[in-house]
């Protein structure tokens, strides 16, 4: 079980998905924190670091780690602020603190996998080459994910220039694979820019709604000769609908919404569709199953989820999207070093 210390990220944390023993909220001395939960047992201690009193002094965490495990702490830091630079950073890693983040996915990573030393080594390399600069984290498999989306996004490397191909097939009524491909297509651009991006759908014309240049149609009978055409694009999107041949795409994605009443007529009308999708990249769009939810559903179907997308704002840009085009292989995240190699917040490592 764990427990929360917060204060002005109080209504990030109060929904979120783990076991909590323990809640408070305020503002404390570093030595009121320890005194509370020095003899209480937990797992983890989520610690909004702005409930701590002169939270912006390093040497104030010291008091913190000398009464309380620093192990079992995740230091939840304001984003965007002077504590999210890699000389503070490094001060903090330098007293024994290695897990750190500003979100949530990335609170939730760190309850699974503590850091060591050798995970944030990395900061301590780059305080010591430059001067302060803000650092922002977007990675939902690393210690900061899902972050605002300030930190830039670089480009997966294409492989032998061959122009990468995404295929998306609804597998429920409507999952929404038109407006997720738009998403994508937008966050992309940001990255490779609309010359290197293009989203294509096969035999239909929904794509025109979105009065958008980069989005066009094709047909099952011309699709393969269209793609040929763009050759000269990094990544294209490709709306299947009900296109079966999908050899011309390296990856495809399979959408299901998890209602029951699209989930019990995708059941009635092909009962062993979830066995056709095993070991195939299965996402559940506009979903609103918390991680437990998910557990069983992957226990009921026999799948593997690839990724859970909750309902989203199209007309905003959301840093969910991010961060799965980077499990997509898509987009790599973070600022680097000068060396190029090493990334803040010791982020993905593939």
């Amino acid at each position: 079980m764990n427990v929360i210390v917060a204060n002005e990220k109080q209504d990030m944390l109060a929904n979120i998905d783990i076991d909590i023993i323990k809640n408070i909220s305020g503002v404390y001395e570093a030595s009121e924190i320890v005194e509370m939960f020095k003899n209480f047992f937990y797992s983890k201690m989520i610690l909004d670091v702005t409930a701590i009193k002169q939270y912006k002094d390093a040497r104030t965490y010291e008091t913190i780690i000398q009464g309380l495990p620093a192990e079992k702490i995740i230091f939840l830091l304001p984003e965007g602020s002077s504590l999210c630079t890699p000389n503070f950073l490094s001060q903090l890693i330098n007293i024994g603190i290695y897990n750190f983040t500003t979100n949530v996915n990335g609170i939730k990573y760190l309850i699974k996998k503590t850091n060591t030393l050798q995970d944030v080594e990395n900061i301590v390399k780059m305080a010591s080459k430059s001067a302060p600069q803000p650092v922002n984290d977007s990675n939902v498999n690393n210690i900061n994910s899902n972050s605002d989306l300030t930190a830039p996004a670089s480009v997966a490397p294409k492989a032998g220039g061959k122009t990468t191909v995404i295929g998306f097939k609804n597998v429920t009524l409507s999952a929404g694979a038109t407006t997720l491909i738009y998403m994508l297509k937008k966050e992309l651009i940001m990255t490779y820019g609309s010359e290197k991006v293009l989203a294509i759908e096969v035999d239909k014309k929904d794509f025109a709604l979105f009065n958008d240049k980069d989005m066009v149609s094709s047909t099952s009978t011309t699709i393969k000769t269209d793609l040929e055409r763009h050759s000269d694009k990094d990544v294209i999107l490709v709306d299947l609908n009900k296109c079966n041949d999908t050899s011309f795409c390296e990856d495809v994605i399979w959408l299901m919404e998890p209602s029951t009443i699209k989930l019990n007529r995708l059941v009635r009308e092909n009962r062993i569709m979830f066995s056709k999708l095993v070991g195939q990249k299965v996402i559940l769009n506009q979903s609103l199953l918390l991680a437990s939810d998910v557990s069983d559903f992957e226990k009921e179907t026999g799948l593997k989820i690839f990724y859970n997308m909750p309902p989203l704002d199209e007309r905003k840009r959301n840093s969910i999207i991010n961060d799965f085009l980077i499990q997509l292989g898509l987009l790599t995240s973070g600022l680097h070093d000068d060396g190029g190699s090493n990334k803040i917040f010791g982020l993905f490592r593939r």
